[in-house]
This record gives C-alpha cells, sequence and structure tokens, in this order.
C-alpha cells in the first residue's frame, strides 16, 4: 500500500484585488443571479463566462417543482456558451450567491455536476478555465484550473481502449 498527496492551488484574495475584467466578470455574475427562479430554495446563484472572444454569457439557477429538473446557473452558462460558441475556448468562470433565507459568509463551491461540466469543457479545449467564487462579502477564491475544485476528474480518455 502507497500513501500520495495531492497538491491543490488557490488564491484567496477580496474582490478590489482581481483585475477590472475580473471584477466586472463578478459583477456580471451578481447581476445574473438576480434572474434565478429559486422559489423553493430560496438560493441564488449567478455565473459568468468570459469567453476567448471576449464574448460574455451570464446564467442563473432555474429551479422547479420536480427538483431534479432544475438546472444550477454554472451550467445554464456553460451549455449556453457551448451552443452559441462551440468552437470558442472559455477563459474565466465567475459565481455569485445570494440567500433570501439566510445570511452566506463563506465563498460557496459549485455542486459535483458543475465540476463535472467545467472539467469536461476543460479537458476538451485543452486549456485551463480559471474559476473565481465569490461571496456578498466580496471574498473571492480563485482556482486557476477546474482540476484544482475537482480532483480525479471523470475524463473522456478513460473510456478509451489502450
Amino acid at each position: 500500500m502507497q500513501e500520495k498527496k495531492i497538491e491543490l492551488s488557490f488564491i484567496l484574495a477580496h474582490l478590489n484585488e482581481l483585475s477590472a475584467q475580473e471584477q466586472q466578470l463578478v459583477a456580471n455574475a451578481k447581476s445574473a443571479f438576480k434572474t434565478a427562479y429559486a422559489p423553493y430554495s430560496g438560493f441564488l446563484v449567478g455565473a459568468s463566462v468570459l469567453l476567448e472572444n471576449g464574448e460574455v454569457i451570464n446564467g442563473s439557477n432555474q429551479e422547479n417543482i420536480a427538483y431534479p429538473s432544475g438546472l444550477c446557473a454554472e451550467r445554464v452558462a456553460l451549455f449556453y456558451a457551448g451552443a452559441k460558441f462551440p468552437d470558442v475556448k472559455i477563459n474565466t468562470v465567475a459565481i455569485s450567491v445570494l440567500s433570501k433565507n439566510f445570511e452566506v459568509k463563506d465563498v460557496i463551491s459549485p455542486c459535483g455536476a458543475c465540476r463535472q461540466v467545467m472539467a469536461e469543457y476543460e479537458d476538451k479545449q485543452d486549456k485551463p478555465i480559471k474559476v473565481i467564487l465569490h461571496s456578498p462579502t466580496d471574498e473571492v477564491l480563485i482556482a486557476n484550473r477546474v482540476e484544482d475544485l475537482l480532483p480525479f476528474i471523470f475524463k473522456n480518455s478513460l473510456l478509451k481502449q489502450h
């Protein structure tokens, strides 16, 4: 038996320490959560995706009374970006949250399904995607690649026979 360690890298910062472009992307994510449809959880999430061509795609979570039928903000934005600009690489994803029911003080990380979707896009484009997680206190956590949010990514190459 052999023990191995994984090293993950994150940057913790304040919103005002980000570049102007990254601050604008976070502002877009904050604006996007205002369009969230979250009557059941009261948990509003906005995501903003910056593409290599300069386009910005925003998304918000959309709940449904049949819970599995809803969709997270990250996947709304990523799937729309993939559908509208299928050959354009993703540079950065910014995610912001707000709760109608409690005070959010910490950075909230995307769910596992959203992390896997981000990982698929990162693998497909063979280029890291920066992920900026924003809290209502204006603290941010930055991962310079999706794998720092989801170690042991399930990749397409794992399905191929060698």
